[in-house]
């Protein structure tokens, strides 16, 4: 359901861009995990508190609603807004987390969150042979037609299969302070993206930006120092903190070479813009193999983790992602497709490694009756991190485009500062990598449910 709904509209990027005359690839790509980013928050404490399942299925309605307010969007705001929506089902991935938490032995649940986490990314195996046709057929509603479906299905099962157990914690849900840190990333990372338009300095850009920062502040100053705040910034440890700092860097890194995938995908080669992977092929092979390498790094770092740690699998994440990023920079991959793919699978094993271990050892910092919030944490700052990313490169484009034939296009000169900040960003994310490494040796973090490590 998530890759349906995140993943799958990457496709049609493009496609997207033109009905609704826009060249903000970042919104279009992005708002779903925007949204993603401030449903977490609120969903997790949420489930804690009322329980995993009930709130599961109703992130999974909403999501569903989002799939058709898309699918009948009239212009891009309604459309936005539809995403908005459909980003309810970030829920879905870190709930199922928790809820395997609850059922499962520590040891084994270590692996399940693998299947879990990264074994969806099986859908984006055979997604691009079954999507291409239905996108050619029908245009880009097929895409939500498919989320949407997915939607209602996953909401069905979820209430006729999945046990409504595991504890709960009293309490309250701060849905002002969920505002409020809401309006205040949308405003900061509203900047970024409105600043490529009005101008970095301008006014609606700048006002944009205070309105974000003015809310940030409300909310860290006043509102995080409830009694039962949305994020509990003051107890996260600094273990738990570090990791947080590796995923955000990280899963950023990777989910921005999506967008870029998707418009290298629309260039030809023989177009003689320096880079271009379009062939009858390409789709099926950027964004089907990688896919394959999401499953087999989520599912390993949850069998290694039981043996080695989820620490040291998060920091092999890192350094595959490095690997990859520095194969598609020196080895030619935006005009390479047999170098681009390769690349991609190695970012696609980082995607999947980070994701699994980053679950695991928040599962391990955290106790049982605050799982779902904790795991929400995690999920907020992959999404934080993948629409920064997003928006950063979108950013680095539009401000190297060129002209060509009286249209505008990215130039080889962005496209490959794209990739060099994604690889920026990954040797960044190896320094608080190798801290946690050295803060956690010697731990025996599978060992028992409820290990906690806030005393480091």
């Amino acid at each position: 359901m998530l890759d349906s709904a995140i993943g799958a509209p990457t496709y049609v990027l493009p496609e997207l861009a033109r009905a609704f005359g826009t060249d903000q690839f970042a919104w279009i790509g992005s708002s779903a995990m925007f949204a993603g980013a401030l449903w977490s928050p609120l969903l997790g404490k949420s489930a804690d508190i009322y329980g995993k399942r009930k709130v599961l299925v109703i992130a999974l309605l909403v999501a569903a609603l989002g799939g058709l307010v898309c699918l009948t969007a009239p212009n891009l705001g309604v459309f936005v807004l539809g995403r908005l929506l459909q980003g309810a089902v970030v829920a879905a991935l870190f709930l199922s987390v928790a809820i395997v938490r609850d059922i499962c032995a520590p040891k084994f649940s270590m692996v399940v969150t693998g299947i879990v986490t990264a074994g969806s990314a099986a859908f984006g195996i055979v997604t691009p042979f079954v999507v291409a046709p239905a996108i050619e057929a029908f245009g880009w509603q097929s895409v939500f037609v498919i989320s949407t479906s997915f939607a209602v299905v996953a909401a069905l099962l979820v209430r006729l299969l999945v046990p409504d157990g595991g504890s709960r914690t009293p309490g309250k849900v701060d849905v002002t302070g969920a505002l409020v840190l809401a309006l205040g990333v949308a405003g900061v990372l509203g900047y970024i993206s409105l600043g490529q338009v009005f101008g970095w300095l301008g006014g609606v850009s700048l006002l944009v930006l205070a309105a974000g920062v003015a809310a940030l502040l409300f909310w860290s100053l006043v509102l995080s120092r409830r009694p039962e705040p949305i994020i509990n910034v003051r107890g996260i440890s600094l273990v738990f903190g570090v990791m947080l700092l590796v995923v955000v860097m990280g899963t950023g890194a990777y989910q921005s070479k999506l967008q870029l995938i998707s418009m290298l995908l629309e260039v030809s080669p023989e177009q003689g813009l320096g880079y271009g992977l379009a062939s009858p092929l390409a789709l099926g092979l950027m964004f089907g193999i990688p896919s394959i390498g999401i499953v087999l790094g989520g599912i390993g770092a949850g069998v290694l983790a039981t043996r080695i740690g989820p620490a040291r699998c998060l920091a092999v994440g890192v350094l595959t992602g490095t690997a990859g990023t520095a194969l598609m920079l020196f080895g030619g991959g935006p005009s390479n497709l047999a170098v681009a793919v390769p690349a991609s699978f190695l970012l696609s094993m980082t995607a999947g490694n980070l994701m699994t271990s980053a679950f695991n050892l928040a599962s391990i910092l955290a106790p049982k009756a605050r799982q779902a919030t904790v795991s929400s944490m995690v999920m907020f700052m992959v999404a934080i991190g993948a629409v920064t990313m997003n928006f950063v490169g979108s950013a680095i484009l539009g401000q190297t485009a060129i002209v060509v034939d009286g249209e505008t296009v990215n130039s080889v000169t962005g496209i490959y500062a794209y990739i060099v900040t994604v690889g920026a960003v990954f040797v960044l994310a190896a320094i608080p990598a190798a801290f946690l490494v050295r803060k956690v040796r010697g731990q025996a973090v599978a060992a028992t449910e409820t290990t906690s490590l806030g005393h480091l």
